[in-house]
């Protein structure tokens, strides 16, 4: 096969034996393993030492077939949903089925396997039951730090960090104390690294118990064919979804702002979609090529685009999440996109073209299944990073303050969500002000939806959020934000919403003028301040069809100005007494019809 083909499949060869499977256990088993990956992430929570961790939630655990397919996933990062299975995938390859022992835990961070950045890194345990392999316990989690430069843009993996390939941590129970020495030498903050290492091992030790558990229960055969009977499963909805959507080519385009070297020059991201029958082609050649700055990604970042998109479409509350559920899409991907970039491209910010990709699969899409969509969303982390000294302690700190959340674009039969993080990470948390005040020399000044972000339509975009951080010590503030130009659009005739911002406030003024919302380093003086603000959702639908009643409400909530609502929706509202005129307003929406 082609190495610009690839059908994201999991092994057909253990087809269950209907005759064979207790349905009864099956259900049982299809819970336990979601219970299992859950208490992964419960227990990675609670020992982490990081408030990116137990607090954002940037992290994945799962279970894995003996082959290295998909059993359960814990979300953190919908994303990781590929980058997991392959990076357990190498692993096998790499030291063979015969050198895999019980007591090993193997380690990477390996960008271009793991498709993500050198921050995060991916423990697995291989479990055994008397001696025979039966699956694998994995945990992703970002790390704080991991070395390499601290601000700017680098243009090439060398400069981002410490690079692990993939090495054994445990060998048969044995700690690598050598490996563990050199990850300790190139960090900042060695004891949190060397924490989240901890709670990692932690996680993937509580899915190898309790999957045993599951196994001792019922029984080995019982649970693995349960297993792949659930991965059955999981395919038939999806070929069978597939199919409600009609046969065809569909083709879509966005932009992002640029790529933080070659400032205000856009960068194009084309998707095609080929749907015949019960299977679905995403090809995503025409997406750009990958980039001088570090908003790259490894080539199963862009398998997990098309994973995402059509987890969304065709089957999003079928859990747990696996690989059956996939095996009726193909992805296309090309080496050397911005989502399959090649060594020694940079990584270092990878997850933000992804979230515009999947954007604009959705947008491809909407034509022919309109109800199943979402207009734009604003499509990024909205991640500041802040480093110092503490004078109070004499310490040197890392903040990663975020991510914010944003507005989500409107679906055909609701508004968007506002204040919710991007939708590549999924159940990631924005972290709360009073913890990042106790922990950082930081102040949170103003946290708040933003008015008129959302975009107009029948159905309102969801809003944006603001926050403006003052700074109670001299430090240094980085940011990355994307989409301040390329503004999530509307569908169905809704409007567009507004586009990210990031501001700083210096000797008391402030600056808004940026070329893009990307400030690569910024010295902060003692009360000077930053501002990020999320862009809200694409509207759906014409404005004028919103029912004035709603549009009203929209007003005294603080959601529309008075002056949006007369402009986009046609409502006349007095400014005094927020009263709606009704024949003032039908005139309106008259003529602007």
């Amino acid at each position: 096969m082609s190495k610009k083909s690839r059908p994201i499949r999991s092994a057909r060869s253990g087809r269950a034996d209907k005759r064979m499977t207790d349905p009864v256990v099956t259900e049982i088993v299809r819970n336990g393993v979601i219970a299992v990956t859950e208490e992964m992430k419960t227990n990675l929570m609670r020992t982490a030492y990081n408030i990116i961790i137990y607090e954002a939630l940037d992290f994945t655990t799962g279970l894995f077939t003996p082959e290295g397919d998909t059993i359960s996933i814990g979300i953190g990062l919908p994303m990781f949903i590929r980058g997991m299975s392959e990076t357990v995938k190498a692993k096998i390859k790499h030291f063979g089925r015969d050198n895999i022992k019980p007591g090993d835990i193997y380690v990477t961070n390996d960008a271009y396997l793991t498709g993500s950045h050198l921050n995060h890194v991916t423990l697995t345990l291989p479990i055994f039951h008397q001696g025979t392999l039966v699956g694998f316990s994995c945990c992703m989690a970002h790390w704080l730090d991991i070395g390499g430069m601290l601000g700017g843009m680098s243009t090439d993996i060398f400069s981002e960090g410490l690079q692990i390939p993939i090495m054994k941590l445990h060998d048969r129970g044995v700690v690598n104390e050598t490996l563990v020495d050199v990850i300790r030498q190139n960090v900042r903050l060695p004891s949190r690294a060397m924490g989240d290492l901890r709670a990692q091992v932690t996680a993937v030790k509580t899915g190898e118990r309790r999957f045993l558990q599951l196994i001792e229960r019922y029984g080995r055969d019982a649970v693995l064919g349960a297993i792949t009977a659930i991965m059955d499963h999981a395919e038939a909805m999806a070929r069978t979804r597939t199919r409600t959507i009609p046969d065809g080519v569909y083709e879509a385009e966005s932009y992002m702002d640029d790529d933080g070297i070659e400032v205000g020059k856009p960068v194009p991201i084309r998707v095609r979609i080929v749907v015949k029958g019960d299977e679905m082609t995403v090809d995503l050649t025409n997406v750009s090529k990958q980039v001088r700055g570090f908003y790259n990604s490894g080539i199963t970042t862009g398998y997990a685009c098309a994973q995402v998109a059509y987890k969304c479409l065709t089957s999003p509350t079928d859990y747990p999440i696996n690989d059956g559920s996939f095996r009726s899409l193909k992805v296309i991907v090309p080496p050397g996109r911005i989502v399959s970039a090649t060594r020694p491209a940079p990584m270092r910010w990878w997850m933000t073209y992804p979230m515009t990709i999947v954007d604009t699969l959705f947008k491809a899409l909407a034509p022919v299944i309109p109800d199943r969509v979402i207009a734009g969303h604003h499509a990024d982390l909205l991640v500041a990073s802040l480093h110092g000294i503490n004078p109070k302690t004499s310490e040197f700190f890392i903040a990663n303050f975020g991510p914010l959340g944003g507005g989500w674009g409107a679906k055909r039969s609701e508004d968007g969500i506002s204040a919710t993080v991007c939708i590549n990470d999924g159940d990631t948390h924005n972290s709360p002000n009073e913890q990042a005040e106790a922990k950082f020399p930081l102040v949170v000044e103003r946290y708040a939806l933003v008015p008129d972000s959302g975009g107009a339509g029948r159905r309102r975009g969801g809003l944006g959020v603001e926050r403006v951080v003052r700074a109670r010590i001299p430090m240094t503030m980085n940011t990355q934000v994307e989409r301040a130009h390329c503004k999530p659009w509307g569908l169905d005739s809704g409007l567009e919403g507004t586009g990210n911002q990031v501001a700083l406030r210096q000797g008391g003024h402030w600056k808004t003028d940026f070329p893009n919302a990307k400030v690569l380093v910024a010295s902060l003086k003692k009360d000077d301040a930053f501002l990020i603000r999320g862009g809200g959702g694409g509207g759906y639908g014409n404005p004028l069809e919103r029912a004035i009643d709603e549009v009203v409400e929209d007003v005294r909530q603080g959601y529309v100005s008075i002056k949006a609502a007369a402009e986009h929706y046609g409502v006349v509202i007095d400014p005094e007494t927020l009263a709606v005129d009704r024949v003032a307003s039908e005139r309106l929406r008259a003529t602007r019809a």
